[in-house]
């Protein structure tokens, strides 16, 4: 590498492509949730009238994934789409996310709760799909869904995706 290669390269000391990283990247703390905000993730991933939850953003490919793979499903479910502009005031969104964070220890969305338990994201959803885990969760809670539904759910993956 030319010298100014090398200067470049050492101006991210943390983020080094040749793997001596010479800083180790700083914590992120996790900000305590509202009390409103953690009340409305506890309230709305335990409604049993409403079982499945997508806690998701409106322009999210992944989100998306798993919008199509509930309509392949027939499953219902309630979206909490935290971008959009209900969830905009105020800050809420990002208040609901904070608290949604704690909760599940991942920062992503979508996060997705069935029956009041947490499944993860997108792909461990697919996952579940696809080792058969979501669906005995489905019935555990007494979701109604299309049981004859067969896919690789990673095909529901956004195709600017590697190959699983």
């Amino acid at each position: 590498m030319s010298e100014e290669e090398l200067f470049i390269a050492g101006s991210t000391p943390s983020h080094r492509f040749d793997g001596k990283n010479a800083v180790a990247p700083a914590a992120v703390a996790v900000a305590d949730p509202t009390p409103a905000a953690a009340r409305f993730v506890t309230i709305s991933t335990n409604d049993k009238s409403k079982p499945v939850v997508l806690f998701a953003l409106e322009w999210c490919e992944f989100c998306w994934s798993v919008r199509r793979l509930f309509k392949a499903m027939d499953v219902t479910y309630r979206s909490i789409d935290l971008d959009s502009v209900e969830y905009q005031k105020d800050g809420w969104g990002g208040d609901v996310r904070v608290a949604l964070r704690k909760v599940t220890g991942a920062p992503t969305i979508p996060q997705i709760f069935v029956g009041g338990k947490h499944i993860g994201g997108c792909t461990e959803t697919l996952d579940a799909f696809n080792d058969g885990s979501l669906q005995a969760l489905l019935n555990a809670s007494r979701v109604s869904f299309d049981a004859d539904k067969v896919l690789d759910a990673y095909t529901l993956l956004p195709n600017w995706l590697h190959p699983r």
